[in-house]
């Protein structure tokens, strides 16, 4: 046995969930030995795409996914989705080849630990045959305790040394610790709340998971519940749910959330997505911050009170401290709430000339695709109309790739949330340029027989530089029209092509079939003068 079998052979042991990758000289050895362990791999047909899968993997099955890749090249094309998953935080084995230390006119030579660091992951490295269990169990532990993304090198020459073939004891390697908030924390928190009349939380990534530690607290104070969009779908169901907060609020939730005199960031950065730079927070609202990083209180914003802890440990620490009141909570606040959701909000409907309205079209798929859904979201004009109007049963149900906001990287988001998650029906929603730039992996979709609903929101533009440039010359960000249906159907999915309401028909058709092969929409829509949320967004 050599070390890149003992590597591969070690993570299985470590219990890794599946691996992603594309499979070059560099990286076959251990993903091989990766295969040998049980650990399921799935062959994408770009680095890039495989950096999403597991990414997203990883977010939706809160275990270690693996993303294997070649030297150099490999690790290059799946730079974006490694930095995607960076930035998000997301506990992601990155096992990459490197170049033998003594081939220093190699081809494929790179920094590969400064490509690591300089988007966030941690660089790690198999040094040794006598060091690498626990170099690789080392690599892991940062990524499950520590919830980040490891760049773990392989050197050709370290991957070819001889290694023992005695079985290693290996470690069990629990997830995060809880972080207990100090008392003090706790009983500054209960004095704001206790003080407040109309108090809303706030709950972000930090926060999933703790649903019912905060509707406990909610609903003992007062307060109205909202989530940041990575954490849409945590409070479904909850009368006093508000839905996402930031640039996909309704206009309901935003009066709301503005009339609060008490905003509480549950595991939620409070940044200027979250709260539409600012203007969803009253300047007499008193601000309050829980995280388990005490460096991210008042990152992005002056609060009055940071309290450093695991989100589910401190709303059961704080339950036992504030008073049982009404609070925001009033039959005419619940009345409004229930009123005022997107699919409640009327619109002119724009479908005209061969184009439906992206309302029209998202609020129809809602109501015709199964509750039990997975839904992921790509980067783009269109990204508000999915997010705000495709409910999800709960925040397994949504799958947000945007810490980087990129486009293209949904169709591997979708594949890899569709393989944590496979007793639900996958779906994305993507733009055609994101479309495009992540074709490829529509090979993948086909090849695992995924059942999943590609919506394609077509405007054949950029539409994001459309609306935001105005009168400028647009030839650069315009595009002749594909049919994206037929595309689909070249690699062995379902097409349908919507531009009305009565296009649906075939979709229905589709979901009453046997569901063998992912079904592509290319739904023309029609121009919206520019989304609402982005508009928002591009005036700062």
């Amino acid at each position: 046995m050599n070390v890149a079998e003992l590597v591969g052979r070690t993570l299985a042991g470590l219990g890794v969930g599946t691996a992603f990758g594309v499979v070059g000289s560099g990286n076959f050895e251990v993903t091989n030995a990766l295969r040998a362990g049980g650990v399921r791999f799935v062959a994408a047909r770009h680095e890039g795409g495989a950096a999403s899968m597991a990414d997203a993997y990883a977010r939706m099955s809160e275990r270690v996914s693996v993303l294997s890749l070649h030297q150099g090249c490999g690790l290059t094309n799946a730079m974006t989705g490694i930095t995607e998953a960076a930035k998000s935080r997301t506990p992601m084995l990155v096992l990459t080849a490197d170049s033998a230390g003594a081939s220093v006119l190699s081809n494929f030579r790179v920094d590969q630990d400064a490509l690591a660091a300089a988007v966030g992951a941690v660089p790690e490295r198999v040094h040794s045959a006598a060091s690498a269990v626990a170099d690789t169990v080392r690599a892991f532990r940062t990524a499950r305790q520590q919830r980040r993304t490891v760049v773990l090198n392989l050197p050709l020459d370290v991957q070819a040394q001889p290694a023992p073939d005695a079985p290693v004891a290996l470690p069990d390697i629990p997830g995060p610790a809880v972080v207990r908030p100090d008392a003090a924390a706790v009983a500054g928190l209960a004095e704001l709340v206790d003080a407040a009349e109309r108090p809303v939380f706030i709950a972000g990534r930090g926060a999933r998971g703790s649903r019912e530690p905060l509707r406990e607290l909610a609903s003992r104070c007062g307060a109205l519940l909202a989530t940041s969009a990575v954490a849409h779908g945590l409070f479904q169901g909850d009368e006093f749910a508000l839905g996402i907060s930031g640039g996909f609020a309704s206009p309901q939730a935003a009066e709301l959330i503005v009339g609060a005199d008490l905003v509480v960031g549950w595991g939620c950065a409070l940044n200027m997505w979250t709260t539409r730079h600012g203007k969803l927070l009253s300047p007499h609202a008193k601000l309050v911050q829980v995280d388990v990083e005490q460096h991210a209180l008042g990152a992005h914003r002056p609060i009055d009170l940071g309290v450093t802890g695991d989100v589910a440990a401190t709303a059961s620490d704080a339950l036992a401290a504030v008073k049982e009141k009404q609070g925001y909570r009033t039959e005419e606040v619940a009345a409004r709430i229930a009123a005022g959701r997107w699919t409640d909000v009327e619109h002119e409907d724009l479908s005209r000339g061969g184009r439906i309205d992206p309302r029209t079209l998202s609020r129809l798929l809602d109501e015709l695709l199964p509750a039990e859904r997975i839904v992921s979201i790509d980067s783009g004009n269109f990204m508000g109309y999915p997010s705000a109007y495709l409910s999800v049963p709960d925040e397994e149900g949504f799958c947000f790739t945007q810490a980087f906001q990129s486009i293209g990287l949904g169709l591997g988001t979708a594949i890899g949330a569709a393989l944590a998650r496979p007793d639900r029906l996958p779906v994305l929603g993507t733009g055609d340029g994101g479309f495009h730039m992540a074709l490829s992996e529509l090979d993948t979709a086909v090849r695992l027989g995924l059942p999943l609903v590609v919506i394609v929101y077509n405007d054949a533009a950029y539409g994001a530089e459309i609306h935001h440039f105005g009168d400028a010359d647009m030839t650069t960000v315009r595009f002749p029209d594909s049919d994206l249906a037929a595309i689909g159907r070249g690699f062995g999915a379902d097409g349908v092509t919507v531009r009305s309401a009565e296009d649906l028909f075939a979709v229905r058709e589709w979901l009453a079939g046997p569901r063998d092969a992912p079904l592509v929409i290319d739904a023309k829509i029609a121009d919206d003068g520019g989304s609402w949320w982005l508009a928002e967004a591009f005036k700062h």
